[in-house]
């Protein structure tokens, strides 16, 4: 299964066998690109996906978006004592999260855009959560970044200092429940970051 945001609403390309729900299903092989996705993503939400049934999911999944640029990020929730460390970009809540360089590891990445977009010092990598996949303009071109995610702790001060010039407003440390209760005033990918939380942290 390979689930993407396209314009904030997942997509899901799936086998038969792994399909629990009828809504909104389509066979892959009639959906071939974007335009083909349009009409779909009108009746799609975060609670009522696109399911796009395949043989090979992953087969399909690469034949659709082969002609996208592809861009790798890494990022991650960092905790610090009960609070958890976020930002708001461009008006919604979000996780430090940016591109890895050429060269980089998605560990090192990780680490050094957050400690970039919040201004702390050397967070430590504790364990994976997942990996997103979502769609973007990148130099007016379609491209589909896949994000690594993290958890993260850190012991450092609490004063964090927003990376303006990335388009963020504010970065603050916030209670578990605050965190969880972003989920509508961020981007679609961002939740299933904060399932995967959920599956470390459930109370």
């Amino acid at each position: 299964m390979y689930k993407v945001f396209i314009d904030q609403k997942p997509v899901v390309f799936i086998e038969k066998e792994e399909l629990s729900t009828e809504i909104n299903v389509e066979k892959a092989k009639n959906v071939s690109n974007l335009d083909d996705l349009k009409p779909l993503l009108k009746k799609a939400s975060i609670e009522s996906p696109v399911f796009l049934v395949a043989k090979n999911p992953k087969k399909a999944f690469k034949s659709f978006f082969a002609d996208f640029k592809k861009i790798d990020a890494a990022g991650g929730i960092v905790q610090r004592k009960e609070k958890f460390l976020v930002i708001k970009r461009k008006g919604l809540w979000d996780i430090p999260k940016g591109r890895i360089d050429k060269g980089e590891d998605a560990e090192t990445a990780c680490v050094r855009e957050i400690m970039e977009e919040c201004g702390i010092e050397e967070p430590t990598i504790t364990h994976p959560l997942c990996e997103t996949y979502h769609c973007m303009k990148w130099n007016d071109q379609p491209a589909l970044k896949r994000t690594y995610w993290y958890m993260l702790t850190y012991s450092g001060s609490k004063d964090t200092t927003p990376e303006t010039k990335e388009d963020i407003t504010e970065a603050k440390w916030m209670s578990r429940e605050k965190l969880l209760n972003i989920r509508k005033k961020t981007f679609g990918s961002i939740n299933v970051v904060l399932d995967a939380f959920l599956d470390y942290y459930p109370y």
